[in-house]
């Protein structure tokens, strides 16, 4: 296994038949990886903006399907870039960057419309810390560390659930507490992530000294 593979993301959908024929008519296409991780961040930025200021049943909806598509953005760009052939001298940039950004725009933009926006913002920060501690594992020599319980596709996963929840809500006119669960759910599970991560890079430190 190369160092590519060992620090990719484990996804089950990279094995899927439309992903594969997605990401294969993307590499024969002009559209480079970058530009799929870019789309990404805009994607989220048109999520988190209907959460801002459009968290009406329609608008929930819309979002949660902005994070899928953000989330399809994610996958394709590396099977283009490995798979298809397609990698650049800057890939590994745009590889976690707009991650980065991504997340922050959709998890602080919840806690804005659930009224904590603090919460939000806690979320957001630790939700860069996992790619933190995750990334300064690879730093130390060891394989990038991809577990939860609260990944980024676990994360996504719970805010969409809390967009879909939180349409119902709004269509059937109660209070709107799925968001608020949505984002406490995120900074917890992130939280107990940096954690679980940080203990594993601990103990392979140990077993090496």
């Amino acid at each position: 296994m190369t160092d590519t593979e060992a620090n990719r993301r484990p996804i089950a959908a990279r094995g899927s038949a439309w992903a594969r024929a997605l990401a294969g008519t993307l590499a024969r296409s002009a559209v480079t990886p970058n530009q799929i991780s870019v789309a990404s961040v805009a994607f989220a930025a048109a999520g988190a903006a209907l959460l801002a200021w459009w968290p009406t049943w329609a608008g929930l909806l819309v979002c949660a399907l902005c994070i899928q598509l953000r989330l399809i953005c994610n996958l394709i760009d590396g099977m283009v870039a490995v798979e298809g052939g397609r990698q650049s001298a800057l890939g590994k940039l745009y590889n976690e960057f707009p991650d980065r950004v991504a997340d922050s725009l959709l998890i602080v933009a919840a806690g804005y419309a659930c009224g904590w926006a603090w919460l939000g913002w806690l979320g957001a920060l630790l939700a860069a810390l996992t790619a933190y501690v995750r990334v300064f594992g690879g730093a130390l020599g060891f394989v990038q560390d991809f577990r939860g319980p609260l990944a980024k596709q676990q994360r996504m996963a719970v805010l969409t659930a809390g967009c879909v929840f939180g349409a119902l809500e709004t269509r059937w006119h109660a209070d709107g507490y799925a968001l608020l669960a949505a984002s406490v759910v995120i900074a917890a599970g992130a939280l107990v992530t940096c954690a679980t991560r940080t203990r594993a890079i601990a103990a392979q430190l140990r077993a090496d000294g």
